[in-house]
């Protein structure tokens, strides 16, 4: 992920510059589409730790991967400072029980997080045009494979997404865009038909880089 910052504020430092030197540039306005075309980081920040059915501490938490992957965000300006975003992609993630002892792999899964947020554009009409967001998503698991004999059963469902970031225009209808959500999801876990159970809080923070253009 630090390699992502860094890397991000390099291209909007090498994007601000172009876009000063650049003879035009297309505002946001309601009406405007906007699609970002991203590499995005999904980095859980998990809290799970691995109880027995009656509730009893093992030791043992559930630590899960990290993924990049490409993904997609669609903007629609509602009024020149409201937008709705959706923002769409999938990741592929591993999860351990981890303690005391080496960690041991009990389950891979994919993941489907869509997003769906209200955004405000304070300066709509500047080439560096942040935003802020709030909205909900939807965690569907799909694709899982158990590993090292556990069976693992994870619950889909909602969640909460807060949003920042910003547009750097470059010329015409093209941007830069730099966005990270923090998701806020719950999900239990249980781990061979229920002799142990988690509730993880997986809370991963979503990090995209990307290009974008407008409609």
């Amino acid at each position: 992920m630090k390699t992502l910052f860094a890397a991000a504020a390099a291209v909007a430092l090498i994007a601000g510059a172009g876009a000063a030197s650049a003879q035009d540039f297309q505002p946001k306005e309601k009406g405007t589409w906007m699609v970002n075309v991203r590499a995005t980081s999904v980095a859980p920040d998990e809290s799970a730790a691995i109880e027995t059915a009656a509730g009893a501490a093992t030791g043992l938490s559930a630590a899960v991967s990290n993924d990049t992957i490409p993904s997609l965000g669609i903007v629609y300006f509602i009024t020149d400072k409201l937008a709705i975003d959706v923002t769409l992609g999938t990741s592929k993630h591993e999860i351990d029980a981890v303690g005391a002892g080496p960690a041991v792999r009990v389950h891979e899964t994919w993941l489907l997080p869509p997003v769906v947020a209200l955004q405000y554009h304070p300066l709509p009409a500047a080439r560096v045009s942040p935003y802020v967001g709030a909205g909900v998503n939807y965690m569907l698991f799909y694709n899982g494979s158990d590993k090292n004999g556990f069976n693992v059963d994870l619950d889909n469902g909602f969640g909460l997404a807060l949003q920042a970031g910003v547009d750097v225009a470059i010329k015409g209808p093209w941007s830069v865009n730099l966005d990270a959500k923090k998701v806020f999801f719950d999900t239990d876990a249980d781990i061979n038909n229920g002799a142990l159970k988690s509730d993880v809080q997986l809370d991963p923070w979503v990090i995209s880089l990307g290009l974008g253009r407008k409609f």
